[in-house]
């Protein structure tokens, strides 16, 4: 039945008109922020609840920029210039056009391919020391005939000291350690596309909700993982996304677990309890330049693939309450229903919202006047009000025991690292930065964040129906960050960057900091890269 439903979708593709895709990964920022400026300009319409992006999409809007060139200014035209020296790879029917830097490129009228080399470093000092993280690797993407696209990248990593773990809350992308301070990290996809969607078995990460800080749906914290995508635009005022993921759950199978033994002694084969996610975002545009979207998710385990949870239009709450009839402890998985909001109808200004809840209960909100567990995240960014100047704000708020479960097998994780906001439950956030960008490719911010902790109550085991009275009652962890950065964008993903932090970090600082933080309140990183 599986092969028969996928079988069914790629069969659907191939009779549509053509295009293809691969997707931009979202580490590489600088041509996000330029989209979204060009959204608050008025210049797009952008849709920027569900990321990343792929090279046609981004190349479709440079050109819908490019026909408003007179609108521009001095610096945002180098940029455009300077983006379409990389995504005019999509937009030429050859290859006779000012072209970035890459190791190797070719293009014919059947196939296109492009590969590029990668590496960088990032050095850390502090009155503690210092540190570095350093990567090198590989990235290629291709075209072929008229609808197939793929794409891979290889990253390996090493870090002097360990700076990514489940329980730091850190912005940093969490990493599963293969031995001692070394990880890799390996992204892509195969995609088929036509005129208004896109089907792909991808291995990437995303990043689900609108935000300028971090999001708080889907979030790029943990490891990239393997899901089915399918991505449809049926008309200019509907978007919808689905994803079906084959997370890690990291929980021994003791049953399949066996003991083996050969020449070189005896061992046990571990075997994990499958886990897997299933999530939808229905996106309208009711008028110009304002999205709402809802959706939902579920994330289910103990079981093989289920047919129900590949039907992409569902409430899997709904599913889960026939599959699963008694409570979550018998068996039940765990959803989440969330919504969010994006208005741009007032030039330079961005207004955004993110609703995110887990285990919504109606019942619950009968009985207590209010639900339980969500999350709340809001702001705003005034772009170019003055010329080059950007100013953002974001509030973030979850109450304790959003993004968990008590069931080990269906906790809103991968490799144990969360699949939402970094602050995970219980805790807020007071997040505003200043950005300049006087020149092309040089960005000038300064940052100011404030974030708190409280208590784990899943750890603590308390009553479920009583911890919505317990959101922050004491702190744990609190932290707030007076920040610079600059960076310079050099040729196309050749980056250079500074970046100085004032930080006053207090409570359980060995549980939720890299050590390499502790009692160090001034930290100056700086570092070069090409590609991420």
């Amino acid at each position: 039945m599986r092969l028969a439903f996928f079988s069914g979708i790629f069969f659907f593709a191939v009779q549509l008109a053509s295009t293809q895709e691969v997707y931009y990964h979202v580490s590489n920022t600088a041509i996000y922020s330029f989209l979204d400026e060009m959204a608050g300009d008025k210049l797009i319409e952008l849709n920027s609840a569900v990321k990343p992006y792929s090279r046609i999409f981004i190349a479709k809007k440079l050109s819908e920029i490019e026909e408003k060139i007179s609108q521009l200014n001095k610096r945002q035209q180098e940029e455009l210039f300077f983006y379409l020296k990389d995504f005019n790879k999509e937009l030429q029917p050859d290859k006779n056009f000012k072209k970035r830097f890459d190791l190797f490129y070719y293009k014919d009228s059947l196939f296109t391919f492009s590969l590029n080399a990668i590496a960088g470093i990032q050095y850390w000092s502090n009155q503690n020391g210092s540190n570095y993280h350093r990567w090198n690797g590989a990235e290629v993407f291709a075209y072929a005939g008229e609808h197939f696209g793929f794409y891979a990248g290889l990253r390996d990593n090493h870090e002097k000291s360990i700076l990514s773990d489940p329980e730091f809350l850190t912005t940093r992308p969490g990493a599963k350690y293969k031995s001692g301070q070394d990880f890799s990290e390996m992204r892509g996809g195969l995609t088929w596309a036509w005129k208004w969607g896109i089907v792909g078995l991808v291995k990437d990460h995303m990043q689900w909700g609108n935000f300028y800080q971090y999001p708080s749906i889907i979030s790029d914290k943990a490891p990239s993982f393997a899901h089915i995508k399918l991505n449809l635009k049926p008309a200019k005022w509907f978007e919808f996304n689905y994803v079906h993921g084959w997370l890690v759950s990291g929980v021994v199978d003791s049953i399949s677990s066996y003991r083996y033994t050969n020449p070189y002694g005896t061992n046990t084969r571990l075997v994990y309890r499958n886990k897997y996610m299933a999530a939808n975002l229905f996106t309208f545009k009711p008028f110009e330049r304002f999205f709402a979207s809802v959706g939902n998710s579920i994330i289910y385990s103990d079981k093989n693939i289920h047919p129900a949870y590949l039907i992409p239009i569902f409430l899997y709450k709904s599913v889960d309450h026939t599959l699963n009839q008694t409570g979550s402890n018998q068996g039940g998985e765990n959803s989440q229903l969330f919504f969010d909001i994006s208005s741009r109808q007032i030039n330079h200004l961005h207004l955004y919202a993110t609703l995110f809840f887990d285990d919504l209960s109606f019942t619950r909100f009968k009985q207590n006047g209010h639900f339980d567990y969500y999350s709340l995240k809001f702001g705003f960014q005034v772009s170019n009000l003055v010329n080059n100047i950007f100013l953002r704000a974001e509030y973030f708020q979850s109450y304790p025991l959003v993004y968990k479960h008590d069931m080990p097998t269906t906790t809103y994780e991968s490799n144990f690292y969360n699949l939402g906001h970094y602050l995970q439950d219980n805790s807020r956030e007071i997040y505003v930065d200043l950005k300049y960008i006087p020149i092309r490719g040089l960005s000038l911010k300064l940052s100011y964040d404030y974030a708190r902790h409280g208590p784990d109550h899943e750890s603590l085991g308390t009553p479920r129906l009583e911890v919505v009275d317990l959101f922050l009652n004491t702190v744990e962890w609190q932290k707030s960050t007076i920040g610079f950065s600059a960076s310079y964008q050099v040729i196309n993903d050749l980056y250079g960057f500074l970046e100085i932090e004032q930080s006053r970090i207090t409570g359980d600082v060995e549980k939720y900091t890299p050590g390499f933080y502790y009692n160090s309140p001034t930290t100056l990183s700086v570092g070069i890269n090409f590609g991420f």
